[in-house]
């Protein structure tokens, strides 16, 4: 065996070959891939092998499509057939809140040239008469895409990988990893048969690679172990059935071609074809996560005993669906271990911590996702980022709080959610509350509506008493509408309170932090006492991350960042220090998130509030323009409370962010609470900041910036100080600005708002962006969303279209800024 590569994938199911494959495509020699068993031999082996495109999130639509398109191609390429039966995916709807859905995601699927039609009940039995559709709403239905044989396409990777170079092992097991600061020493033990078990023999051996990727499935728990670190991967069971031949079927076929992959999501079953009968493949509640420690070494290629209880309801309601298959007997069953995540994206990308660890676990679609997975993570590793922005399946998503029950907990529910409805400002409750914020308890007594960031409670809107979120929820304007309404009239007119306590915070100090954070951001360094905002880059000279920099000394800097990427941030802020220091000197690094809690005021009577409560020797003057000026940080006491006020404001009005230890918050709600009463003081949401800040043209991680794009195509210039040397710089220049950020009004419908997955188009009709945010404006009593456009497109005035609900609706490109667009009123003085 080879002891010497350059890559080494762990893990020989569809998504560790489809590395492998991807790798050697991409040019890099030296490729191996190990796997414990035999290929296929995880979950692959059990899949259904189903290929859905629909999917809510944009990188993942993307890696489903490249995975269809990919596998239509491996015939011709390795000579083996993969076993993909192109019969359309039929995805039916019993509600319109069901087609609303569709609806939105259809618009997604544009963006990405995902191919798809609207079939009414009608169509539907006319095509498909064995279908029963009375009680339909209609259905979308995506021509391309059907099922696969999963270990066809593994077997077809595997040969693909093989003809360009690539060693593939079976057998060996890895059994520690040592990092040795420029490569790993991976030690394996060959694996033997014995009994019907695979034990571990005597022969080990050490491979040394410049690069490792782990894709193993169920056994993700024990690549954890190995590595130090936390991965929320774990399995929940799968069942599914196979029926004897349907007579109807059976018939029906004598004349006509295969169904396609039914989807009844709303009874929350797929269905397909299996030689003359029926495949069910339910979704149920209470279907229990499995191995959360690690898979037994007994268990190999085998499954669970079948819980038919436990699935009794879907099992009825495809009898009401395809009435044919009532009288039909059960011929096969299986109960497999799926891997599921906490959100149900897979976890692809830089492992938290390491070098050269790659991480591609977590995969619920595995055969759905597997081709695109190992096309994108391939880009990463040899160009140093992918074409779309990766950051939603990073694996440091989750933090070090996530915990071996948090994650059970989470991949149970998600696999329960896997067809309830995925309302754009759907909140999911297992695992909550967890992280809360000191004021937690009295922000719920005033009627908070949270939601989850990063494991953070962070009040998204506040209702009256009795209020019910998850019957607010909709994709159209939902039941917290007006209330985020009234929330952002508040700051624009008066003086409104944010809890933004969940901001990611690191201190950055020493006697190389000044050198390193200039090389590190794209914008010049504050002075002290001063704020910038700024960027670091990718490799590929794309956004990785935007900061807030406050600079409290010539050495020692405050970082503000999105408070979803509190891990994200502190793992590359710590692995380019370490890098630079040599070069800059020592670079500390502090992750101080839960320090510190963070309120914004903001409003025309926030310097109204505060001066009530502020203590000064000249309390008139303490937060005057001469004295805390805009894009300014001071050390203020409010009352008795030490804050690290900025002024700074996300709402694009006059207002402070006040930074304060986490163990006076109470202290500092209560101060704030009483002195704002006689100024009409309203608690806001972050629902209603995020309208306010679109009114601003102010950029998001996430959703305007990400690793797709630099900070030139977000059309920040005034940002990039192309004067000094940065990281990614070089890059960023070469690439140029193939599309532009802009902002749009949108008259759109009377009960709904974009939410920024929309596509855009000209008045002729040809698709020419997307949007990446939407939501209402307050100030202009319409639709607004932000959005890439082509370069030529994003000027004022500019007439374009978005698809919203099946329909065109009107939009113009506005100014950048269209509220205040001077900054008078957040520079007001006072």
């Amino acid at each position: 065996m080879k002891t010497h590569v350059k890559a080494l994938i762990v893990g020989g199911g569809a998504v560790g070959t489809s590395i492998a494959y991807h790798l050697a495509r991409a040019g890099w020699a030296d490729v191996m891939l190990l796997e414990r068993d035999e290929l296929t031999s995880g979950s692959t082996w059990h899949a259904a092998g189903l290929l859905p495109l629909f999917n809510m999130n944009y990188a993942t639509t993307h890696i489903h499509k490249y995975s269809v398109d990919f596998y239509k191609a491996l015939e011709a390429e390795t000579g083996l057939n993969a076993g993909f039966s192109v019969v359309g995916n039929l995805r039916m709807a019993q509600t319109q809140a069901r087609m609303d859905e569709y609806m939105l995601y259809a618009t997604t699927a544009e963006t990405a040239e995902v191919p798809y039609e609207w079939m009414t009940p009608a169509q539907i039995k006319e095509r498909w008469p064995l279908v029963r559709t009375e009680d339909l709403k209609g259905a979308i239905y995506h021509p391309t895409d059907g099922y696969i044989n999963p270990a066809d396409v593994t077997m077809a990777m595997a040969k693909g990988a093989r003809q360009r170079g690539v060693i593939i092992e079976r057998k060996w097991q890895v059994d520690g990893y040592e990092w040795t600061g420029s490569e790993w020493h991976v030690t394996v033990t060959k694996m033997v048969e014995k009994g019907g078990n695979l034990v571990a023999s005597d022969e080990t051996a050490v491979i040394v690679a410049e690069h490792v990727v782990t894709a193993t499935g169920n056994h993700a728990q024990r690549t954890a172990n190995l590595l130090g670190i936390k991965i929320p991967a774990i399995p929940v069971e799968h069942q599914f059935i196979v029926t004897e031949p349907d007579p109807a079927l059976v018939e029906y076929r004598k004349t006509y071609g295969e169904h396609p992959v039914l989807r009844d999501a709303d009874a929350k079953w797929y269905v397909r074809e299996e030689r003359g009968g029926w495949i069910l493949g339910p979704y149920e509640r209470n279907a229990p996560a499995r191995f959360a420690y690690g898979v037994p070494d007994s268990f190999r290629a085998d499954l669970f005993p079948l819980d038919l209880e436990r699935i009794e309801e879907e099992y009825m309601s495809m009898i009401h669906r395809i009435p044919s298959s009532e009288t039909v007997g059960l011929k096969d069953d299986y109960n497999g271990p799926i891997c599921y995540t906490p959100d149900g994206n897979p976890l692809v990308g830089p492992a938290p911590g390491l070098r050269n660890m790659w991480l591609a676990e977590g995969f619920s679609f595995g055969i759905t996702a597997a081709g695109g997975t190992g096309y994108y993570l391939a880009q990463m590793m040899v160009e140093g980022e992918a074409e779309i922005d990766m950051a939603s399946l990073d694996p440091k998503r989750y933090g070090p709080w996530m915990t071996t029950e948090y994650a059970v907990t989470k991949n149970e529910e998600c696999y329960e959610h896997v067809y309830i409805l995925h309302h754009p400002d759907e909140e999911r409750p297992a695992a909550r509350p967890l992280r809360t914020a000191p004021v937690y308890d009295r922000q719920k007594a005033l009627g908070a509506q949270f939601g989850q960031v990063n494991g953070w409670e962070r009040p998204n809107y506040y209702a009256p008493a009795g209020f019910d979120d998850h019957d607010a929820r909709s994709f159209r304007r939902g039941g917290w509408w007006q209330y985020a309404v009234d929330e952002a009239k508040a700051i624009r007119e008066g003086v409104g309170l944010i809890d933004a306590t969940a901001f990611s915070k690191h201190i950055v100090k020493g006697p190389g932090a000044t050198q390193f954070l200039d090389w590190f951001t794209c914008n010049k360094l504050p002075k002290v006492g001063r704020i910038n905002l700024t960027y670091a880059l990718t490799l590929a000279g794309t956004t990785r991350t935007e900061y807030t920099i406050v600079r409290r000394a010539e050495d020692a800097y405050y970082l503000v960042s999105a408070g979803a990427w509190t891990a994200y941030d502190a793992d590359y802020l710590r692995k380019a220090a370490e890098d630079k220091a040599p070069e800059f000197g020592y670079i500390e690094i502090q992750d101080v998130t839960s320090q510190f809690g963070v309120f914004a005021i903001a409003g025309p009577k926030a310097r109204d509030v505060l001066n009530k409560v502020i203590r000064d020797a000249d309390p008139a003057t303490a937060l005057t323009n001469k004295r805390f000026p805009w894009l300014s940080a001071r050390r203020i006491e409010l009352g008795m409370c030490p804050v690290d006020a900025i002024r700074v404001a996300y709402t694009g009005e006059l207002g402070w962010e006040l930074h304060h230890p986490i163990e006076m918050q109470t202290y500092l709600w209560d101060l704030l609470m009483e002195a704002g009463a006689e100024h009409g003081l309203k608690l806001v949401g972050a629902r209603a900041q995020n309208w306010l800040r679109q009114e601003k043209s102010y950029r998001a991680f996430g959703t305007e910036l990400g690793r797709d794009a630099t900070p030139a195509e977000a059309d920040l210039p005034r940002f990039i100080d192309l004067g000094k040397e940065f990281h990614g710089k070089d890059a960023m220049v070469q690439t140029g600005v193939r599309s532009t950020c802009c902002t749009l009004l949108i008259d759109g419908p009377e009960d709904a708002d974009p939410w920024g997955r929309e596509a855009l188009y000209l008045e002729d009709g040809t698709k020419v962006g997307r949007l990446t945010s939407g939501g209402y404006s307050v100030a202009f009593e319409k639709s607004i969303g932000m959005g890439y456009v082509r370069p030529d497109l994003a000027v004022e005035g500019q007439k374009l279209k978005v698809k919203m609900f099946d329909q065109l609706w009107d939009a113009v490109v506005t100014c950048d800024s269209p509220y205040d667009p001077k900054n008078e009123t957040i520079r007001k003085d006072g």
